[in-house]
């Protein structure tokens, strides 16, 4: 990821306990996170950078399977990027429909414009349980490309 540097240095020791390729191991967790990566989270979300942008947050919980902390921090952030993580959280959650009503919610969004949320809600719907490995890359990808994205625009 091109994140600033700020941010980069905030997270990176998130990234090295949690690295991306590993992180988000299912599609619809089970279980969250291990403890030190939570721990990672608490501590990065606690710094003035990400307070300041809440979307980052959201995003950091996610990556972590904390759903529910993501969910609280998403479902108060207005516009298309809030919209987006709210999307990726009910997705997550195993709440297609509801994942589909917040991506409609953000429309087209520039950081998507390579891919169809919508299609990806309806392919993990019917393969979730299976975890397929390709679906896991697209989930890590969708994720890192709209936390970058986020991070360089502030979430608007």
């Amino acid at each position: 990821m091109n994140l600033p540097e700020p941010l980069a240095v905030l997270t990176g020791p998130l990234f090295d306990v949690l690295p991306l390729d590993v992180a988000m191991p299912e599609l619809v967790p089970t279980r969250k996170a291990g403890q030190v990566a939570v721990d990672a989270v608490s501590k990065a979300v606690s710094d003035p950078l990400i307070r300041e942008n809440p979307a980052l947050a959201a995003a950091l919980w996610l990556y972590v399977d904390e759903l529910d902390r993501s969910h609280t921090i998403s479902q108060g952030i207005s516009g298309p990027i809030g919209a987006a993580w709210h999307g990726i959280m009910h997705r997550r959650e195993g709440d297609f429909w509801n994942s589909k009503y917040w991506f409609r919610q953000a429309g087209k969004i520039e950081v998507f414009s390579q891919m169809d949320p919508s299609g990806f809600v309806d392919r993990v719907e019917q393969t979730y349980r299976d975890n397929p490995s390709d679906l896991l890359a697209y989930q890590r990808r969708e994720w890192a490309s709209l936390f970058e994205w986020t991070a360089i625009n502030g979430g608007i």
